[in-house]
């Protein structure tokens, strides 16, 4: 049951921590379709970006179809994570506000760490604060397989990050951002999901979220 803007703007106001998904929200971009782009296979691997955040494939499934088309060596990611990361307008500044008023902030995403960490820097978001998918290489940097021990590598990952995060750190009310299904699966036990659309806006999230914005400033002017 989603609840009314205003209980939402509450919420929001008085959480103690805010989980924010990375690709279509704290960035503009989806970091592996930008991977993928990058090793030279962007179209096959955008088809199955677009089924995952519909919901239409299991996440994990869509995960390790896109790995295998990819199969990104040490060397590719590694060029690739010197570019800097194109961050969403206004991020920046609710971040700082966040933690101006002492609230953890987290980034919980799909995305592949090495692709994350400079998004966290860049926000100065602590490394450990970073819930992501870790790969695993062959000892010629090949890529062999990704780590499936990983919360963020199935379907309903987000909603175990969000319940350990309540339960390990002790946050009575938690907050989770983002602009796609899987974040959506958070709330409960998150205490309010904020679809994100200034994106991207996907229907099912416009419809199922507690409080839809279209720009970090809706948050950060709330």
């Amino acid at each position: 049951v989603t609840m009314e803007t205003t209980e939402a703007i509450r919420v929001w106001k008085s959480c103690t921590a805010v989980c924010f998904d990375v690709d279509s929200t704290v960035c503009q971009d989806e970091g592996i379709d930008k991977l993928a782009a990058y090793c030279g296979v962007g179209e096959a691997v955008a088809e199955w970006t677009k089924k995952a955040m519909g919901g239409s494939v299991t996440f994990q499934e869509s995960f390790a179809a896109r790995l295998d088309i990819i199969k990104p060596t040490t060397e590719q990611i590694a060029t690739l994570v010197k570019e800097p990361p194109l961050l969403t307008t206004g991020i920046k500044a609710v971040v700082a506000a966040l933690h101006q008023r002492g609230v953890k902030v987290y980034l919980v995403t799909g995305g592949i760490l090495p692709l994350i960490e400079p998004v966290a820097d860049a926000l100065n978001i602590p490394r450990t604060n970073i819930f992501s998918n870790v790969l695993t290489h062959n000892s010629d940097g090949t890529y062999a397989d990704f780590d499936r021990e990983q919360p963020t590598s199935h379907t309903g990952g987000k909603q175990e990050v969000a319940s350990l995060l309540k339960q390990r750190d002790g946050h009575d009310s938690l907050v989770m951002i983002g602009d796609g299904v899987t974040d959506m699966e958070a709330r409960p036990p998150a205490d309010l999901f904020i679809g994100f659309g200034g994106n991207v806006v996907r229907e099912k999230v416009k419809q199922g979220c507690d409080w839809f914005v279209t720009s970090f400033d809706e948050l950060l002017n709330a």
